[in-house]
């Protein structure tokens, strides 16, 4: 990879990267860090990676290092809380949002990573495999459980819109 390609790369991919890490992490600023972290990491093996397979190895490095940093805080877990002004109405798009965004919450790191990957860049189910470490087929079940567990969470009759 030449450093024309990796700059093409960084044109190409930061905001994809950074959409993914931070819809899993939810904070800017540790977003920033894994996504800068990530693109230092391929210029540094930049000579050993092949261009076609930039995307995949960005977000190889960026989902292993999301992991190690939950890991990490696995025991810190900020929690803010807004009360509501009952005079704002809100609109049913932010409701719907919101009611995915909860429903997203439901799902464990692996299963979030997956459904993120697949519904939300276009991922093969091969290419997320070769991204988590993870077979095709555990990526298809993963995947499946995570869904359902989106479903029974937004069907209930209290969701109900």
């Amino acid at each position: 990879m030449t450093e024309n390609d990796y700059n093409n790369c960084v044109h190409l991919y930061a905001e994809n990267v950074f959409r993914f890490i931070i819809k899993n992490l939810r904070h800017e600023e540790d977003a920033r860090d894994i996504v800068q972290s990530a693109f230092e990491k391929l210029w540094i093996n930049k000579d050993k990676v092949d261009t076609e397979k930039s995307k995949s190895y960005l977000f190889t490095i960026a989902y292993n290092q999301m992991i190690d940093f939950y890991r990490k805080n696995n025991r810190i877990s900020l929690k803010e809380d807004f009360s509501e002004d009952p005079r704002i109405v809100q609109q049913p798009d932010r409701q719907l949002k919101e009611l995915i965004h909860n429903a997203m919450q439901k799902l464990n790191e692996v299963q979030r990573s997956l459904v993120m990957l697949k519904d939300y860049e276009g991922y093969s189910y091969e290419e997320i495999g070769a991204i988590t470490q993870l077979s095709a087929s555990q990526v298809k079940v993963y995947l499946h459980r995570a869904r359902l567990t989106m479903r029974n969470y937004l069907v209930g009759m209290n969701k109900v819109l």
